[in-house]
């Protein structure tokens, strides 16, 4: 089923962190993901941060193998509707317009989506206990 993992996921996922084992069937097949570059940027700002260049590079090398999505009008557009409709920042109401504009389950773990339609959200907090 194609769909768009939030940057928490790939972070999940990257880092086999508590979610991984929720995240994993999302990010098993590369070429059903949906990447917004909005994605691409916190992956590549936070693995520069948390690790090096040289890490970070390789991870976009990775996303490269879905279906990256830049942003355009539409996508914009439509961002700033839900932005209005559901109180997301810029960057998550990019994310969450790509999904429903490509028709595709967003996958995340970000408690602004939780609520949300065409959203699969996984509870960091209750693996924590």
């Amino acid at each position: 089923m194609a769909c768009v993992v939030d940057t928490c996921g790939w972070i999940e996922w990257l880092t086999d962190g508590v979610l991984v084992a929720e995240f994993e069937p999302w990010l098993g097949n590369l070429e059903e993901i949906y990447v917004p570059t909005v994605v691409q940027f916190e992956l590549y700002k936070w693995v520069k941060r948390e690790r090096d260049e040289i890490k970070a590079l390789e991870v976009i090398a990775l996303t490269e193998q879905c279906k990256v999505v830049s942003l355009d009008t539409a996508i914009g557009l439509l961002a700033a509707d839900l932005a209005l409709q559901h109180g997301l920042s810029f960057a998550d109401a990019i994310i969450y317009a790509t999904a429903r504009q490509k028709e595709a389950i967003l996958v995340t773990a970000d408690d602004h989506f939780q609520a949300l339609p065409h959203v699969t959200y996984f509870d960091k907090s209750k693996k924590l206990q």
